[in-house]
């Protein structure tokens, strides 16, 4: 292609850069630094270089300072919030990585990138150059025309003249005068009120333009003719603020943009800061020009699931093929292993493949039940299965996946014991570092391996059009199951050796998480039993209480209007009623969350009150007693959790479909809910928790002998905690001096300041300041413990629970003194949360073994927070209580004692 004929490239950095924050997970480097934005921008960049190895291209960005289009509006992007520190601090490192890989880098002072962009843009395609612009800005389509097109890079999309006509309804040369129409709340341009992209779309094209709308606006009927010709005024301004200009006098023109040559030695300090070890990699290796540092993006990267790292995957459709297969699995010393099947309901879902690899770089899919017309032959499903059973069931053969707990269950529905599960992906990234990023294998692929992976949405497709996995073409189904296994693969050889350099570390992922996860699978397979009649006579009675809220709350309103609606309420409460506004929304109206209602309930108003005591009915209504019926599975007749281990940061267990671990116990109508969890008949649920053990962990971490003492005496440490900090002998504290001395214990621990305090208990701040003196007076330990763990998580960057697990707090130094103190008080209490929830896993799968080596019919059926649930025969339940208390209380070794409370009865509640 000639120079002139080849498209200049210009990059909208700045729209790139904030899109990456926002999409890409939080990465950080060992010191904490961020590094995400600055990811997702260079993989962008990188497939721009790969698809077009361009002549001339320019990577644009906004300068600091002011813009003409302030001194035009001066509430311009006045409504944006301020830029995060983990964006700022980016912003530099990623011009400098940019400039050193040798890309023309344009700020210009007193306009935007898209003024830059346009100019430059216009002056190509008037010397006949072709144009891509990449960016996701809308303002952009003003530009498009027979030379200029907009690539998204970060969805691979492509808009010419008829792409903008067919996304905004009208012409390149009319979106203008369309977004002068509608207005853009992210700048702040005014727009038209009541106007939207469908009715601005359709006077444009009705009328023709702006201005013929503007000189015809009497024709415009109804409230929304009235909007326009009340703002005709602003439009002029909205106009100016939305057009691009394209005529700034530049120093650079087109043909001064071309790429030099890449500085490898800042490059290499740069990657090494930022441990983006694929970039270093490649550049040591010889690969680092301009075009080749970062792994491509999107969904055509991956293109044959190994272009580019000579990975090969293989169809095996084939008897003789499948035999050299299974011989390679039989010498593996590791294999990975990966289920392709036909739902993410692991109680439904059919095997449809299995993908194999035994070696980076390479890997097998085996097709089992793919459907239609050109689908090649398959090997029989249930001979493959048979004859990988052994293997599979073999404890002595390991196997490594990514999210294991899944195919062990799937595969038990086909009578396959999976054993010898020996590694996780999930897992191992989720205790080398719970906050860094997701866990999924996309996005472990993308921070550790650098790699872009194939996406199910890709092969399958997305919303109403997705296919099931079974109609994907095997050819294409083999490039996404091989990739994979062979991912999943070099993701363990990737993560392990880091696991095993951190001694503590490797030790939580092979004593809790890895026994954990089959005992899970067990767990959810197993299921618990609900009562439905139950449950819909309670959301009989939900309605009516909800139905009688909403008459109280129409009474007070003095008229009626919808509970559900921020809108409404926001104009009865702060317009209608004058309540005080207590907080703003980021666009400044008056905010009616949550917290803002039960401030001002509790201040006295008795319309919040009623609104919170909706919304509370409301939800347990939705989420629950509407809901857990329908999640009665139709063959077991029982409802199947999936508990995820790879989620909460602290290391705690969390569920879904249904979530377990936020059915409330403080109000009656929770606790009823928790009556609908049944025995079968015959058997008891037994339910067992740590008593207060988050507040016994503070003992034994902080030391001090007045918590110590209290656990060790067996005293009610709420009332010994009062006695202390109230100067009373134990006999003499009363209800309210516990309830204080409680919200002071379990407040601490949590990080709750003294005004947090005052607004629990209705006191002043200064009373509640006194009473947090006078506990630290008494528990001097627990105050030096928390001034310890601060100064600790900001030398080293995380806190650790007594069993080793770490929580990584990249903002213990944070500029920013919200986010800093934040982090902080996750510091004090993590090490105490996670601990517990080390406990809880311990006992677990202790539990666990116990149960299996007796051959006990007892079940493990329900984990929530502290609390174990057991579906246990009748005639068993004093010896499983007895022997599931000793295990609980075995499970770690505390300087108090760790006490279990255990009830039994026909259903949850009654024994919780």
């Amino acid at each position: 292609m000639s120079d002139a004929r080849k498209p200049l490239i210009l990059v909208d950095g700045s729209s790139y850069l904030y899109r990456a924050f926002h999409a890409m997970p939080p990465l950080t480097n060992k010191d904490g630094e961020p590094t995400g934005a600055m990811y997702g921008v260079l993989n962008m960049v990188r497939k721009l270089l790969d698809d077009y190895r361009p002549e001339r291209i320019a990577v644009v960005f906004d300068a600091p300072g002011r813009t003409f289009r302030d001194e035009l509006f001066d509430q311009y992007k006045a409504h944006r919030p301020p830029m995060p520190d983990e964006l700022r601090a980016q912003i530099q490192p990623l011009k400098d990585i940019i400039r050193a890989m040798g890309l023309p880098l344009l700020e210009v002072p007193g306009v935007e990138a898209d003024d830059v962009i346009g100019t430059l843009a216009r002056q190509a395609a008037e010397a006949g150059q072709p144009v891509v612009i990449s960016t996701g800005d809308k303002d952009m389509a003003q530009l498009v025309d027979e030379q200029v097109t907009l690539l998204n890079t970060m969805n691979d999309t492509r808009l010419d003249e008829a792409g903008v006509k067919e996304k905004f309804g009208v012409p390149p040369e009319r979106i203008i005068d369309y977004l002068a129409l509608v207005g853009d709340s992210s700048d702040n341009i005014p727009g038209v009120p009541r106007v939207g992209p469908k009715t601005a779309a359709k006077w444009l094209n009705q009328f023709g333009s702006l201005d013929a709308l503007k000189a015809r606006a009497d024709e415009v009927k109804g409230k929304v003719g009235e909007s326009l010709r009340a703002h005709l005024d602003e439009l002029a301004l909205s106009e100016d603020l939305a057009t691009i200009r394209c005529d700034l006098d530049l120093d650079q023109r087109p043909e001064d943009l071309k790429p030099g040559e890449s500085d490898v030695e800042r490059l290499r300090e740069y990657y090494q800061r930022y441990e983006f070890r694929r970039l270093l990699r490649e550049l040591l290796n010889g690969d680092g020009d301009s075009g080749g540092e970062v792994a491509p993006a999107g969904p055509g990267a991956a293109g044959g699931a190994g272009e580019g790292d000579d990975a090969r995957y293989h169809t095996v459709d084939d008897a003789d093929a499948f035999d050299d297969w299974l011989r390679r699995l039989e010498s593996a010393e590791l294999f990975a292993f990966d289920l392709e099947t036909s739902s993410l309901n692991y109680m439904d879902a059919e095997i449809v493949g299995v993908a194999l690899a035994v070696g980076a770089g390479e890997a097998a899919y085996v097709p089992l039940a793919h459907e239609g017309p050109d689908t090649p032959t398959q090997l029989d499903r249930d001979r493959v299965l048979a004859a990988l059973k052994p293997l599979l069931e073999d404890p002595d053969r390991a196997k490594v996946g990514q999210n294991l707990k899944y195919d062990m269950s799937v595969l038990a529905r086909y009578d396959i014991h999976l054993e010898g599960v020996a590694y996780d992906t999930m897992l191992e990234s989720y205790v080398l570092d719970s906050t860094a990023s997701r866990h999924d294998m996309d996005s472990l692929a993308l921070k550790y391996l650098g790699r872009a992976t194939v996406k199910y949405e890709d092969v399958c497709g997305k919303g109403a059009k997705q296919i099931p996995f079974a109609q994907v073409a095997v050819e294409t189904a083999t490039r996404y199951a091989g990739e994979d296994a062979d991912i999943t693969l070099r993701l363990h050889q990737t993560l392990y050796p880091r696991l095993e350099a951190e001694g503590r570390l490797v030790q939580v992922f092979h004593a809790i998480e890895m026994p954990l996860l089959p005992v899970l699978s067990r767990m959810e397979r197993h299921g618990v039993k609900v009562d439905r009649a139950l449950l819909e006579q309670q959301s009989t009675e939900l309605a009516e209480g909800m139905a009688a809220l909403e008459q109280r709350a129409h009474e007070e309103a003095e008229g009626p209007f919808n509970l559900s609606s921020p809108k409404q309420i926001q104009e009865i409460l702060f317009e209608r009623m004058g309540l005080p506004v207590l907080q703003k929304t980021p666009k400044g109206a008056p905010s009616t969350a949550e917290s803002v209602l039960e401030e001002l309930a509790a201040r006295g108003y008795e319309l919040p009150r009623l609104i919170l005591a909706y919304r509370s009915l409301a939800k347990l209504k939705t989420t629950y007693t509407d809901k857990l019926p329908r999640l009665i599975h139709p063959k077991t007749g029982r409802v199947h959790t999936s508990y995820h281990q790879a989620v909460a940061a602290t290391g705690r267990l969390s569920s879904s479909d249904p979530n377990l671990q936020n059915i409330p116990v403080r109000t009656a109508e929770g606790r009823r809910i928790r009556k609908a969890f049944v025995a079968e008949p015959g058997c008891k649920l037994l339910a067992a928790d740590y008593s207060q053990v988050e507040l016994r962990i503070m003992a034994h971490l902080s030391g001090d002998e007045g918590l110590r003492q209290a656990f060790a005496e067996g005293a009610d440490i709420h009332s010994a905690t009062a006695a202390e900090v109230f100067g009373l002998a134990p006999e003499r504290v009363g209800g309210e001096q516990r309830r204080a001395a409680k919200a002071i214990n379990f407040g601490l621990i949590y990080g709750m300041s003294a005004y947090g305090l005052a607004r629990q208990l209705g006191i002043e701040r200064g009373e509640a300041q006194a009473y947090v003196d006078r506990y630290f007076e008494r528990y001097p330990g627990v105050k030096e413990y928390m001034d310890r763990t601060r100064a600790e998580a900001r030398e080293r960057g995380y806190v650790e629970t007594l069993f080793g697990r770490r929580l990584y707090l990249p903002e213990i130094n944070a500029r920013n003194r919200q986010r800093r103190e934040y982090a902080e008080r996750t510091a004090i209490n993590a090490p105490m949360q996670g601990t517990a929830a080390d406990l809880i896993k311990r006992a677990m799968v202790a539990v666990d073994a116990w149960l299996t080596e007796a051959h006990s019919k007892a079940r493990m059926v329900m984990q929530v927070h502290d609390e174990l649930v057991l579906e246990v025969p009748a005639a068993d339940v004093p010896a499983v209580a007895e022997g599931l208390r000793e295990r609980m209380q075995a499970a770690g070794e505390l300087a108090v004692p760790l006490e279990v409370d255990v009830g039994v009865a026909d259903d949850w509640e009654g024994a919780h």
